[in-house]
Formats: C-alpha cells, sequence, structure tokens
C-alpha cells in the first residue's frame, strides 16, 4: 500500500511532552527576543555570555554551534546595541573575550525576571512537589542526553546504524 503524503507522524508521551515543551519555550524565546529588539539568534548569544561571564568569539561559535563570521555579526550586533563590549584577554593580549555591559547585565536580569515569571504562571496549579520532581527530572534526562552527545563525539564513536 503506497503512503499517504498526509499520514502523519506523531510522538506520543514523554518525547511529545519534550517537543511541546521545546516550542512552548522557542515562542517564549521569540517573544522575549522581540520585546528586547533583538533576535532570537542573537538572545541566545546573549545569554551564552551572561552564563558564561565572558566568551571567545570562537567560544560562541562553537556554543551556538554557527560559524565563526555569525558568531561575530552576532557579537557586533550586540556591541552596537550597547549589551556587549570586547575586552582584552587578560593572558593573551592578540585575543578578546566578549562581555557584558552595564546595560547588558540590567537587559538579562529583566529577561530573566520576566521568564522567572513565566514559569511561575504556568506552573502555578502544580504542587511543590510536583515542580520539585519535575526539575530533577529535566535535569536527569539532560544530563543522560549530555552524557550521550559526549560518548558520540569520543574519538573513533559515530552514531551507531540500524542493521533492519
Amino acid at each position: 500500500m503506497a503512503q499517504n503524503q498526509h499520514d502523519r507522524h506523531l510522538l506520543t508521551g514523554f518525547p511529545d511532552a519534550a517537543i511541546h515543551l521545546l516550542r512552548a519555550l522557542e515562542e517564549e524565546r521569540q517573544r522575549l527576543a522581540e520585546e528586547h529588539a533583538l533576535s532570537t539568534t542573537d538572545l541566545r548569544g546573549l545569554f551564552r555570555i551572561a552564563e558564561s561571564g565572558d566568551l571567545t568569539p570562537k567560544e560562541l561559535a562553537g556554543h551556538l554551534a554557527l560559524t565563526g563570521g555569525a558568531a561575530t555579526g552576532i557579537s557586533r550586533r550586540l556591541i552596537a546595541a550597547g549589551l556587549l563590549q570586547r575586552v582584552t584577554h587578560p593572558e593573551d593580549r592578540r585575543s578578546v573575550r566578549l562581555q557584558l555591559t552595564g546595560e547588558g547585565h540590567r537587559t538579562i536580569s529583566a529577561i530573566h525576571a520576566d521568564f522567572v515569571a513565566m514559569v511561575d504562571r504556568a506552573t502555578q496549579g502544580l504542587s511543590q512537589e510536583d515542580v520539585a520532581t519535575a526539575t530533577d527530572v529535566l535535569w536527569r534526562v539532560t544530563g543522560a542526553l549530555w552524557e550521550r552527545r559526549s560518548a558520540l563525539r569520543a574519538p573513533g564513536r559515530s552514531l551507531p546504524t540500524d542493521s533492519a
């Protein structure tokens, strides 16, 4: 029987819930980016630098899985917006690090407060125990995914192939 081009492929259970959570979070990221006159990619870069304290442009590119040129574009836009600054690396004058400016710190603090308030509203009907359990499960699943990624990137390792 030929497959109908309109057949749907749906996940169920935890994978389905995880995908929908990611989509909802992405929509929230889009809203926050627009509210702060940023692209979602620029916001991702700003978050990474804020989380790390400072990054080289090359490290930023690696964290965001972008080319060096794309990371340079992000840093230039965020510098022009007054959210980032380039700082000479303390141990290597040829290298630069990207850091938040005072305005960048204020912007990230406002975005974090907005995000926390959104999550608080979303979890309002849940008990503290349910939120703690959900937090634990999310961290455990995230850790397992990170471990898998690290194992797959190990020298001599590749993704398993199906033999069916």
